[in-house]
């Protein structure tokens, strides 16, 4: 598939390395001829040190020609002018970045198709999601509702105290349990577990379930102490605390602690301010903090653009008490760290656009792909469709590629976990949990 990207930031930076990996012709342009020569130099790719706003550009990087025209440069109005040229020019799809809410409606999204702009992605609304989910569920790492719930998946790190410990997975769950464990991360490494693997202190685990509260698994992973959250401390007031406030439920309370009086005045003038107060001052401050009270605060999310900000302030945060902590990471050198320190919920919002964006390139009906920032991994949703190669056997003897496990489906509405005697038939949702390459490895199965 020949792909063109227009903008080498963050997030076009991490699709052409996603990209490049499944052996796809990429174009990067971008008018930083530096930052292109040390893509250029690490990656199988072809780049343009130019200006993607002119049409000769353009041509030059053979958009038109392009199957996928994507355009993730930091300026929204250049994102959609640029994507527009390309659909002239000849692009199949086309794909915009924004950072404006408006052009997410549903309404506008059609508005957008009609002048030549097939999707939009928005980053800040990914991640303001993921951020009001994971705050609900504080004793998770990860909370993932499939199909409005028929399926979940939670990722949880288990500890000292929780009964799976030690014991053969075949042990520790049944065919018949609401449960199945799809993938461990262990010091770094993303495992795909079979039924004589044992889970062991410090591991985060992924559990696909059929039970929409989870109960279960928060009682057998000993986290039935996590207090339900009531408050929540933000620090920093842009974008994605914005859209994260925005879907925060009615009966939490939140404090936003900015240094930039602009975005005070801004986000005061659209929050419920009878429970949302807007604080100008330096939330990095542990004084302030303890000041305003965050001994009673459940929750803590730092949305900085510093990721060592988010982290650091994260960790004093569980210093003074608070168990739930969600840190935004846009520099990979820390992710690593964050994870060691034990932060916990992590998030960035590069891995959740191309996410979003990886599923437009997929050949099988792909319904959703959501990227796991700490996981180096995917889950996506497959359609079964009449003849596929996945309808043919059962599971077992399918030869499914290592990559890979299926964790449940979804049939005629009703969520249904998936064993080695699954039979699957013409309209079920898939649910895969895929390793780096899995994806394209398991689409081949669904059509």
């Amino acid at each position: 598939m020949k792909i063109v990207i227009a903008g080498a930031g963050a997030v076009g930076t991490h699709l052409a390395k996603l990209f490049t990996r499944e052996k796809h012709d990429i174009t990067l342009i971008d008018s930083d001829e530096s930052r292109m020569q040390s893509i250029n130099a690490n990656y199988d790719l072809l780049t343009l040190a130019d200006d993607p706003m002119n049409i000769s550009t353009l041509r030059e990087a053979e958009a038109g020609k392009a199957d996928l025209f994507i355009s993730v440069t930091p300026d929204e109005a250049q994102n959609l002018s640029i994507s527009m040229l390309a659909k002239q020019l000849g692009a199949k799809q086309t794909v915009a970045r924004v950072d404006n809410y408006e052009f997410s409606i549903p309404r506008n999204v059609e508005l957008l198709k009609g002048m030549g702009i097939d999707s939009v992605v928005y980053p800040e609304m990914l991640a303001g999601e993921e951020i009001c989910n994971s705050i609900q569920r504080s004793w998770t790492r990860l909370w993932l509702p499939i199909k409005g719930g028929a399926l979940t998946l939670v990722g949880v790190k288990v500890r000292k105290g929780c009964r799976l410990l030690n014991i053969p997975l075949r042990e520790a769950s049944s065919p018949d349990s609401p449960y199945h464990v799809v993938a461990i991360k262990r010091r770094g490494e993303t495992l795909i577990p079979h039924g004589d693997d044992c889970l062991m202190e410090r591991d985060v685990v992924y559990f696909m379930t059929t039970d929409p509260r989870a109960e279960y698994i928060k009682e057998i992973t000993e986290k039935s102490d996590y207090p339900e959250v009531k408050t929540v401390f933000f620090l920093g007031g842009g974008h994605i605390t914005e859209r994260a406030l925005a879907l925060l439920p009615n009966h939490l309370q939140a404090k936003v602690f900015e240094s930039n009086p602009q975005k005070i005045v801004r986000l005061s003038g659209i929050v419920d301010t009878k429970r949302i107060m807007c604080i100008n001052a330096d939330g990095r401050s542990l004084d302030v903090l303890t000041e305003e009270g965050i001994q009673h605060a459940q929750a803590f999310v730092a949305t900085t653009s510093s990721s060592a900000t988010n982290v650091l302030t994260c960790l004093n945060a569980r210093k003074l008490g608070v168990r739930k902590t969600i840190a935004m990471i846009d520099n990979s050198n820390y992710m690593s760290m964050a994870d060691n320190l034990d932060i916990g919920t992590i998030i960035d919002k590069k891995v959740l656009a191309a996410g979003k964006i990886y599923q437009r390139i997929l050949k099988a009906d792909v319904t959703s792909v959501k990227s796991l920032t700490i996981a180096n991994a995917d889950v996506a949703e497959f359609v079964v469709h009449k003849g596929s190669k996945v309808t043919r056997h059962q599971i077992k003897d399918l030869s499914l590629p290592s990559l890979i496990t299926l964790g449940g489906m979804v049939r005629k509405g009703k969520g249904v976990l998936i064993s080695g005697s699954t039979q699957l038939q013409e309209g079920d949702i898939v649910i895969a949990f895929c390793l780096e390459g899995g994806i394209k490895k398991l689409e081949h199965f669904f059509y």
